[in-house]
């Protein structure tokens, strides 16, 4: 490659420099992106509003914070020092051409920008190994990005101008000099602008680290921040993540990195400590004394179907319980934060994680879905996918009981399962009270005291919703007793539609908002937790316990719960 120089005086980009250079000069002329609004919006924090602009309303991060400055390397500089034309966001999604990338990420990306969410200098590349010219990438990725938007009107408009900010570049994830090449292409359309970078890893983690030294030493911001989020699963167990940490941190510092868990930006998720700490209903019973045990349950009614080859090196436990399921029950269990600042939330998350006991053999359960036949339909056992080993004993499904040895939650069980291939898709966390102390109705609920106990339920998927079972009697003459919702369905009561997760995460990652992201020590610590387990699965070899596919799962699962004199509330029927 040619040298280039650089005609740009320093007063283009007074900000402080980025922490790493690539040193490369370049020949810096203007990018004028094609006119697409027509009226302006208003810039805040580096990012448009998430609302339209109404009077009397300030627009806040996730965190809760009004958006007053934006960040540069991860310092706060005041609105008036730095005025929005002066700075570009570039995303560029590595593994662009993989099922991840067009699926999810791109679909988000165009979602922020139909609702103005994204700088008014913005580009979005795609970088992968296949060949492709750009308008190849905008065919391929325009089939999946949809308007899904309250059905507005100008989805076309906005998808062609959203397909005009994309563009492609091939390369190899090992190669500096094809993140170079990408670099000059990322400076051609930044032109003399501030360039803040954001990395998206939609690629095996085998390769993350290849990637994330040839683009901070060739390919990351020298004017402003550079981010990288990376996509799970973060290493096998405790000493392979600590391993990848411990290698990405030689290029990237820890506010660079956002790692990322779909999970913690679901809708129900974000809800759950806003149901807790804003009412005091709440917030009392929020402990030992009131709840009986905590159920985290997570159900598909399909199978691998052909993702077996991935899904059985890492199994049901590294694949759900151990990030999502477990990132949830942090934020259940953590005590109250000092803020909302996202370190102040982690924090809390963190010690939840070093409180609990490490998980016992005796305390879980494995199972693995086998053919079935309904009808005249017949459903493939797990080992039936030509993509997975033959006698596999990797666990589709799973089932385990939890302890948390701090004052709030001594004793109580926290239940997760997670399975494949079961009767019905859905996710949920599921808190069932204790039993009313000298119940006066005791004889009009018989012998089945479960079906007195209130249960608060918040369903993360499908069809969003809070829901309280209560008590009450049926309206007539006699003392009749019945169990009841108070229910709160999104859908019924919110017009609009609720948004990705990837749209929430991808626009955090942009915000700099870490909250939703996992720190390093809080993946060492969920980890720590189930390495000796999954370890002594596998130098033991343990076999999984059939189950047929649709099915409600084990057996075992049952007597597990029944341990812990719990009933599964998933099972009851009358949901």
């Amino acid at each position: 490659m040619q040298l280039r120089l650089n005609p740009c005086s320093s007063s283009s980009a007074a900000t402080s420099p980025s922490t790493f250079h690539n040193g490369t000069p370049y020949f810096c002329k203007k990018f004028n992106f094609l006119p697409f609004r027509t009226q302006p919006l208003n810039w805040v924090s580096g990012i448009y509003s998430r609302i339209q602009p109404r009077k009397h309303f300030e627009v806040f991060s996730s965190n809760g914070f009004p958006l007053n400055a934006v960040s540069v390397q991860d310092e706060q500089v005041p609105l008036t020092e730095l005025e929005s034309g002066d700075t570009t966001v570039s995303i560029t999604v590595i593994g662009a051409s993989g099922d991840l990338a067009k699926k999810k990420i791109f679909p988000a990306l165009f979602a922020l920008f139909y609702e103005d969410c994204l700088p008014e200098n913005f580009v979005v590349f795609g970088y992968s190994r296949t060949k492709l010219s750009d308008e190849e990438l905008r065919n391929m990725i325009s089939t999946t990005l949809t308007c899904r938007i309250d059905k507005r009107e100008n989805c076309d408009a906005k998808m062609e101008h959203f397909l005009e900010r994309c563009f492609y570049h091939s390369g190899q994830y090992n190669s500096e000099d094809d993140f170079a090449e990408l670099d000059y292409k990322l400076k051609e359309k930044e032109g003399c602008r501030v360039s803040n970078r954001l990395f998206y890893l939609s690629i095996p983690p085998n390769i993350f680290v290849d990637v994330v030294r040839c683009a901070s030493l060739k390919a990351s911001s020298t004017s402003g921040w550079t981010r990288v989020i990376v996509e799970k699963p973060f290493g096998r167990d405790l000493e392979s993540s600590s391993e990848l940490t411990r290698c990405l941190k030689k290029y990237l510092t820890e506010e660079q990195i956002f790692r990322i868990d779909h999970y913690l930006g679901k809708e129900l998720v974000e809800n759950l400590s806003v149901l807790r700490f804003s009412n005091l209903v709440f917030e009392p019973l929020w402990s030992r004394n009131y709840i009986r045990n905590v159920q985290f349950i997570f159900s598909e009614d399909f199978g691998t179907e052909g993702r077996g080859g991935y899904f059985d090196n890492y199994g049901i436990i590294r694949d759900i319980m151990q990030n999502h399921l477990l990132q949830i029950l942090a934020l259940f269990a953590m005590e109250t934060p000092v803020s909302l600042d996202a370190e102040d939330i982690r924090n809390e998350k963190v010690k939840v994680l070093r409180s609990m006991r490490p998980l016992q053999l005796e305390d879980v359960v494995l199972g693995q879905y086998k053919g079935h036949s309904k009808g005249a339909k017949s459903y493939p056992a797990y080992t039936d996918d030509p993509t997975v080993p033959n006698g596999s004993i990797t666990p589709t499904f799973s089932a385990a009981a939890l302890f948390i040895d701090n004052a709030r939650w001594d004793g109580v069980p926290f239940l997760m399962k997670a399975g494949k291939a079961l009767h019905t898709k859905r996710a949920e966390i599921r808190v069932q009270f204790r039993h009313v102390p000298g119940n006066l109705y005791k004889r009009n609920f018989g012998t089945d005291m479960d079906k007195a106990t209130n249960e608060l339920v918040l369903r993360l998927q499908p069809d969003e919703a809070i829901y309280l079972k209560i008590n009450n009697k049926v309206p007539g003459l006699g003392m009749r007793l019945d169990r009841s919702d108070l229910n709160l369905l999104y859908k019924a009561k919110y017009r609009g539609e609720i948004p990705d997760a990837y749209e929430r995460l991808l626009l955090d990652a942009i915000e700099g908002e870490r909250r939703l992201f996992i720190r390093s020590d809080e993946l060492d610590a969920a980890w720590a937790l189930f390495t000796p387990l999954l370890k002594e699965l596998e130098e033991k070899k343990i076999a999984p316990e059939l189950y047929p596919y649709g099915s409600r799962g084990p057996v075992g699962a049952h007597y597990l719960a029944a341990k812990h004199n719990v009933r599964w509330g998933d099972l009851s029927g009358d949901d």
